[in-house]
């Protein structure tokens, strides 16, 4: 069953990142949760999410800004190093408060608000008809890289975080997905190299042939978005973003993610 579950989340969730810019982290490390510890299942979708970025990068990454690259990668890079030894450091701190819904506990946890708020926020520029035309300066690209890093390392579900400020940095669909995938590489690489070092030290099996069924899969679901990625008008690009930061937002928000 975990074989079906994991590799189905992973080709999704790899076919649904050229178009919304996150998911396979998203969709991933959840399901991967209903197996492993937490800590060991964003780990483990850390690998897989890093192997399936390369295989993007040599579909896409012709098309990548390497202005916007650089401005928001390395601040990304650098502090996706913090997130991921913050992600071993901060998991005593215990949650606001916990529901139960449908035999299940859900826990509320104040990063996750916090993230889900941001996440919101920006989601409504999409939406709102006279939010639409607002951009970002320049400046915030910066802030957005370090942001994007920092939780990136943390949770892994940096993705959207990132979308919400390269959505308005003046990139055409290529470039705004191939950008995205440049950027993400950087952050898997400083947080793999914290991840791998406790991957160590954690006394456990690592099943790698799920392991590798999970990133063929990625691939399978990368491979068929890019072929699908000429139908999809920017517009379409840009709701399907909103819109998918909103639900992600909501979900974060309450625990389910």
């Amino acid at each position: 069953m975990e074989y079906v579950l994991i590799c189905s989340a992973a080709l999704i969730g790899s076919g649904l990142t050229f178009f919304s810019g996150f998911g396979l982290g998203t969709l991933l490390t959840p399901v991967f949760a209903l197996f492993f510890p937490l800590e060991i299942a964003i780990m483990l979708t850390a690998v897989v999410h890093f192997l399936n970025n390369l295989f993007k990068l040599l579909l896409v990454g012709r098309h990548a800004d390497r202005r916007v690259a650089k401005d928001f990668g390395i601040p990304a890079l650098l502090f996706a190093f913090v997130g991921a030894y913050f992600l071993f450091y901060l998991g005593n701190i215990p949650p606001l408060f916990d529901y139960a819904f449908a035999g299940r506990i859900f826990y509320v946890m104040p990063i996750n608000l916090i993230i889900a708020a941001v996440l919101f926020f920006f989601a409504l520029f999409e939406i709102i008809p006279s939010l639409a035309n607002l951009k970002f300066s320049n400046r915030f690209i910066i802030l957005g890289g370090a942001l994007s890093g920092f939780f990136g390392g943390l949770s892994g579900t940096q993705g959207a975080l990132r979308s919400a400020f390269l959505i308005n940095a003046n990139l055409s669909k290529e470039a705004f997905i191939a950008t995205g995938v440049v950027i993400a590489c950087m952050i898997d690489v400083s947080r793999l190299v914290v991840y791998g070092a406790e991957m160590f030290r954690v006394p456990f099996q690592v099943d790698y042939i799920l392991l590798w069924s999970a990133t063929l899969s990625a691939f399978v679901g990368a491979f068929i978005g890019s072929r699908l990625l000429k139908k999809v008008t920017i517009k379409t690009l840009q709701l399907s973003v909103a819109v998918c930061l909103c639900i992600f937002a909501v979900l974060l928000g309450a625990g389910i993610l």
